[in-house]
């Protein structure tokens, strides 16, 4: 049966309470756990209407008695940002009040479980497995937050914590269908980019910037490197960022091709029961993270761009125009790599030094922080 639970969020001040809602869906004795979020960042918005969608069908897989594993499912993972409307315009990306990215800086609790759980390992991963996730559970219990920001990164952190697979739902400006997952997770992964119809797929095992999908699989990376040598660590968790198209492609039919395509992974994991669709062609190959180059302008001007989402560019192909009005200079914008052209900015008045697009190229050139601001 359904269940729905209410996660209170630390109040900044009075009368300005918020709560995190977590449905939960699954047979009494489940099998596994999943843990899907949408809208993490507020203003992105598509796969809030998809988990709307998943909403309506678990509910009817559960009652067909289909469900193996347990299924948690928060349609809503950012209140605080979902209020923050200024002048008619949503600011769902970063905390007002501090500056921060509501998608970074998660716990990173590696260090501290790795101390903890040293003596208690053994050549079972199995007893592992279980050993590392209640010693992550009290850990996260344990903390303290001071900040409405922090008890929602905990909220969230803790419902996912024990999951074994993370989904986690996002959208860029305008872009195409595409994921971020890590090279280990790929073999598993690589089902989903296919249902997705993901133009592209981005590896890297830490990007920076601990954001929601990395703070659990860099936990069971890390390790791993700690441990491995001698005794048995699994991979406890695998996280994926679904990046469902822009900002502006809310709409039904989007919603439900994608909430089945979720299902038909799901069947694929053995969390549901059932047949899956054949796998489509995966469209584009996984390429690294450290692959992808952002595409800046170097001037600032009326944005006019010559390519789209899902084109495929050669290097030192134009990418768009920035024109200044006033003096009449035309700055032309190249890419500088051969790569699938997956996003680009919504914005059309760009300023120096602006990101403007991203282009995802086969071979790894940059290193240290990968992500976008």
């Amino acid at each position: 049966m359904q269940r729905h639970q209410t996660h209170p969020l630390l109040s900044p001040v009075p009368g300005t309470d918020r709560h995190i809602h977590s449905f939960h869906y699954g047979p009494t004795t489940p099998q596994g756990k999943i843990y899907i979020q949408a809208s993490l960042h507020a203003d992105e918005l598509p796969g809030m209407l998809v988990a709307w969608h998943l909403k309506k069908r678990l509910a009817e897989l559960e009652s067909d008695g289909r469900l193996i594993s347990e299924i948690v499912l928060v349609p809503v993972a950012n209140p605080v940002g979902l209020e923050q409307v200024v002048m008619d315009m949503p600011l769902g990306r970063y905390e007002l009040e501090s500056g921060q990215n509501f998608n970074r800086n998660f716990l990173d609790l590696s260090a501290q479980i790795g101390d903890q759980v040293e003596g208690l390992l053994n050549e079972d991963p199995d007893h592992n497995l279980l050993i590392i996730r209640q010693h992550l559970r009290k850990a996260l219990a344990a903390q303290a937050p001071s900040t409405q920001l922090q008890s929602q990164r905990l909220t969230l952190q803790t419902l996912a914590c024990d999951a074994d697979v993370v989904l986690d739902l996002h959208c860029d400006f305008e872009a195409v269908a595409h994921l971020y997952t890590t090279p280990d997770a790929w073999p598993k992964v690589e089902p989903l980019a296919r249902y997705l119809g993901a133009q592209a797929s981005l590896l890297a095992t830490d990007s920076g910037g601990l954001s929601f999908d990395e703070c659990f699989t860099l936990l069971w990376w890390t390790l791993q490197q700690r441990f491995e040598h001698c005794f048995a660590i699994p991979q406890g968790s695998f996280s994926v960022t679904v990046e469902l198209r822009g900002q502006g492609d809310v709409s039904h039919a989007l919603a439900e091709q994608d909430c089945e395509a979720l299902l038909d992974y799901l069947i694929t994991l053995g969390a549901i029961q059932g047949e899956c669709r054949p796998l489509p062609d995966l469209l584009y190959p996984a390429t690294p993270l450290a692959g992808v180059e952002p595409v800046m302008s170097p001037a600032g001007g009326v944005l006019v761009f010559h390519v789209k989402p899902g084109d495929y560019l050669s290097a030192g192909q134009l990418v768009a125009d920035v024109i200044d009005p006033i003096s009449d200079r035309l700055t032309p914008v190249y890419s500088t790599r051969a790569g699938l052209l997956y996003a680009r900015s919504m914005r059309r008045m760009a300023t120096a030094g602006m990101v403007i697009a991203h282009v995802a190229g086969r071979e790894a050139y940059r290193s240290g922080y990968l992500l976008s601001s």
